[in-house]
């Protein structure tokens, strides 16, 4: 069964790799270096993965004809936004929430890779799914 706790513990995980991929890459370079780094250190922990995902997008209704493209989704419960960019803004953080709902996934993490501490660029946003799921042990 799938809990708060495990969704939380799976990100704990998330984050670790991501850790291991700044201090062995460090901060300055290009977004798409750090997803195929992660996507190595995710699969490293046995971690299922899925990039540059596409995700029909609906409005009003009917289906969009551009789809939504998500950076990785891990064990197609967390969705990982990645940047490589000065600082995250607030829109960052909203984009990823909109990415959530949209995909229906009830966490997601952004990482800005382009910092000397990876800690303080680190953001996680949950969904009203996340809510509704049991806690867990």
């Amino acid at each position: 069964m799938i809990t708060q706790k495990y969704i939380n513990e799976l990100a704990y995980q998330i984050i670790g790799c991501a850790m291991e991929v700044h201090k062995q890459l460090g901060a300055g370079l290009l977004e798409s270096i750090y997803e195929a780094a992660m996507l190595e250190e995710l699969s490293m922990h046995d971690l299922k993965t899925e990039t540059q995902l596409q995700v029909p997008v609906h409005y009003k209704g009917k289906l969009l004809t551009p789809k939504l493209r998500l950076d990785v989704l891990v064990e197609d419960l967390i969705i990982l936004e990645l940047k490589a960019i000065e600082a995250l803004a607030p829109i960052h953080q909203a984009q990823l929430l909109s990415y959530l709902k949209m995909a229906q996934k009830p966490k997601g993490l952004l990482i800005n890779f382009n910092t000397v501490l990876l800690k303080n660029q680190i953001v996680s946003v949950v969904t009203d799914i996340h809510a509704k799921l049991p806690v867990g042990q």
